[in-house]
């Protein structure tokens, strides 16, 4: 019914690579989720869900320490039939798709000054995407931002992260009946920001709802996407690309509840690493509970090491509470450098710089693929290619 698979690295100088797959379920081992950050008790490094987080460099987002001090410059191109709000705390559109699951999502809960609510009305097919463009400027910042995309209406949006700070916040997708969303995060920020951020997306009947997370810069990138059904026949695709680079800790930790029958979700994370220090987590957690029938599930994580010092912690879960589904499983492998494939290359005359760069540009173009907005598109290869090349 469900495999769980790891592919270890390759031999190397010992201590170099460190790699970890598990099928421990951890969907229940965190407290219970809530809005009050004071529910949650300060991490201390040792629980499940923070066990690989270095809380030493999370500036203070973890145990109440950090303060609303920065700038965040922020703005949004939005098509004129989307609706944009700045709303209080207790607007009802607030939290409804999901509740914060660890202490600094709930701070960020309780921080933010206003909410965003961009609204995409019923039956609306957006012709261009919504554009969130968030610049930090230096200090802490909170925010809250909600999509609220109603029935059977389309839209493509992209919330791209640039410069300094410390960022803690939650963004939400309500997907009505029979919508169809694109969500692109782009976290491009400099090397010394820090950035925590739960998404959480609550699908209606038939609804679809596509997330391709892009994690290049920052010290630490700490990210939760987490997908509900309201509704049958739900679908759900999940991408993420991530490359990590020297010092670096960049954690996906990902969640998807099916509780409602015939729903579907397929996962597909990919990154790679290099850099003395660079650190990736990638947690996949896919809850199938008794009441959903039917339904059909996958999830993978691929990761490629190309420099010793690298470390990568993969863990994929899966728990399953029906017989009655069409199928679930679950794959994790992470790997050195394929040399085969470099001398393959070269052997035809292409230089081995450029043969590196195509083999690690193949082993992300199914995901590029998947963002569907070619400027961004274009940016990320551009991106991969620049950090191929300060590594040489």
């Amino acid at each position: 019914m469900a495999e769980a698979q790891n592919i270890p690295a390759g031999s190397t100088t010992a201590g170099a690579i460190a790699v970890a797959a598990e099928s421990t379920v951890a969907t229940r081992m965190s407290a219970p989720p809530s809005f009050d950050a004071a529910d949650f008790p300060v991490p201390h490094g040792r629980e499940e869900e923070w066990r690989f987080t270095p809380l030493e460099r999370l500036r203070g987002l973890h145990d109440g320490t950090a303060t609303a001090t920065g700038t965040m410059k922020a703005s949004i191109e939005a098509p004129e039939e989307v609706t944009v709000e700045s709303v209080e705390r207790a607007d009802p559109r607030v939290g409804k798709a999901g509740t914060p699951v660890d202490r600094v999502a709930a701070q960020a809960f309780t921080s933010f000054a206003k909410a965003t609510v961009v609204t995409v009305p019923k039956e609306a097919v957006l012709s261009e995407p919504i554009r969130v463009t968030l610049h930090g400027e230096g200090g802490t910042t909170f925010g809250h931002t909600v999509f609220d995309v109603q029935p059977f209406a389309e839209a493509v949006i992209v919330i791209d992260h640039t410069g300094d700070g410390v960022r803690a916040a939650n963004v939400d997708f309500l997907i009505g009946d029979g919508a169809k969303v694109t969500f692109v995060s782009v976290q491009d920020w400099d090397d010394t920001a820090v950035h925590c951020s739960q998404h959480n997306a609550r699908l209606g009947r038939d609804a679809s709802f596509k997330s391709v997370v892009v994690t290049f810069g920052g010290d630490v990138v700490r990210l939760h996407p987490r997908v509900t059904y309201a509704g049958p026949g739900g679908e759900a695709e999940l991408f993420g690309l991530y490359f990590t680079d020297e010092g670096q800790h960049q954690e996906h930790r990902l969640l998807v509840d099916h509780s409602v029958p015939h729903c579907k979700s397929h996962v597909v994370y990919k990154g790679a690493l290099q850099g003395e220090g660079a650190h990736a987590v990638w947690i996949g957690d896919v809850l199938i509970e008794k009441a959903a029938e039917g339904t059909d599930t996958y999830e993978m994580n691929r990761n490629l090491v190309l420099t010793d010092g690298a470390r990568v912690d993969s863990v994929p879960n899966l728990e399953i509470e029906t017989g009655e589904i069409v199928g679930a499983g679950h794959a994790s492998a992470t790997g050195r450098f394929d040399d085969e494939q470099l001398f393959y290359l070269q052997a035809r005359g292409i230089p081995a710089d450029e043969a590196r760069r195509l083999v690690v540009r193949g082993f992300f173009a199914e995901l590029v693929q998947q963002i569907g907005v070619p400027d961004i598109e274009e940016r990320l290869i551009a991106k991969i290619e620049a950090e191929l090349e300060a590594s040489v």
